[in-house]
């Protein structure tokens, strides 16, 4: 299967072009790429051995793909998406949806009116230790949950090149928060539905022109039970990623994101574990958190390619980056209003 990039701003892309080029089981040829950035997508294109289109477009005119991945800058998506919606080319959509509810209407109702498959591309849902976390619960062997935490960070604040990047541009994106903060919003998401409520505060620690650069977001469902997101950009290092509460034990897993995976304190150590009240012991999960942020986002690469091919649902349906983006602009919302907000 022949597919196009449109855009190569997230550097995810970069990294699913590399396996699906390595993996010619997984039937996946990036064969064009377009991009607003005529250096960048030059430069993508010889890495990769593409070709090269000097418009979106063109590009979809192109009967020879089926699908395209939309890596552009944020607020370039909406319309990339409903342009090969229109094109009735398969999309695989980088998070986050749009920088506005707008936006992320638009391109729900570009991908439901033309049936064209349509899948958002979070790296957090088809991470093994994740995943075993959602059957842990889903199973019951916690019992009914009353708190879960999830530290997201990362380093890169800390690069003086970011500065300059159109992560931080606010013509192409809102801040690093809503940019990156927004994979741990969906994994919570992901693991329990839409909140009742949403609190969250955000500072600008780090340097002025890199705003939101730390935010924690707290998160109400029924019964009483509370999600934290706790996020720093300017971490260089870490540990525990994930915790856990519930009426019959406690997880417990280190090393889930960036600063953690790249440098590990004890590479040896259990990246997950478990404790039942039942059994009075503490279970050591035999599935262990990738040894870099990398070896955790190629391993996007399979499951689109299944999902491409028609062997497997979507990661995430249209509705739930839509649904994500809501949490994501209600914790700006509650920001800036000091306020709680109640999701309807």
């Amino acid at each position: 299967m022949k597919i196009g990039i449109l855009g190569c701003a997230h550097a995810h892309v970069k990294i699913y072009c590399t396996q699906w080029n390595r993996d010619i089981s997984l039937d996946i040829q990036p064969t064009v790429v377009w991009d607003r950035d005529t250096e960048r997508m030059v430069q993508m294109a010889e890495q990769y051995g593409l070709q090269t289109c000097e418009t979106a477009a063109g590009l979809l005119e192109r009967d020879d793909l089926d699908a395209v991945v939309v890596a552009s800058e944020t607020s370039l998506h909406a319309d990339l998406v409903e342009a090969a919606a229109t094109a009735g080319k398969a999309i695989v959509l980088q998070k986050p949806m749009g920088l506005t509810l707008a936006d992320g209407e638009r391109i729900a109702a570009a991908v439901k009116a033309t049936q064209v498959p349509f899948t958002m591309a979070w790296q957090m849902r088809v991470d093994p230790e994740n995943l075993k976390m959602r059957e842990l619960i889903a199973d019951g062997v916690l019992g009914r949950i009353y708190q879960i935490r999830r530290r997201h960070c990362l380093g890169m604040l800390l690069n003086p090149a970011f500065e300059s990047s159109w992560h931080v541009d606010p013509e192409y994106n809102r801040d690093i928060f809503a940019d990156d903060a927004a994979h741990a919003i969906d994994f919570i998401y992901w693991l329990f539905g839409m909140p009742q409520t949403v609190t969250a505060r955000m500072t600008t620690a780090h340097k002025a022109t890199m705003p939101n650069d730390h935010g924690v977001a707290l998160f109400e469902y029924p019964h009483g039970m509370l999600a934290e997101v706790s996020s720093s950009f300017a971490a260089i290092a870490g540990e525990n990623t994930t915790e856990i509460v519930g009426e019959k034990g406690v997880l417990v897993q280190n090393y889930g994101d960036a600063p953690s995976a790249d440098k590990r304190f004890d590479p040896n150590a259990p990246s997950m574990k478990w404790y039942v009240r039942e059994a009075d012991e503490w279970i050591v999960s035999e599935v262990d958190a990738p040894k870099a942020q990398g070896e955790r986002i190629a391993g996007l690469a399979s499951p689109l390619a299944e999902f491409l091919h028609g062997r497997r649902p979507p990661l995430a349906t249209v509705e739930d980056g839509l649904n994500a983006l809501r949490i994501v602009l209600a914790c700006y919302e509650a920001n800036q209003t000091g306020r709680r907000v109640v999701m309807t």
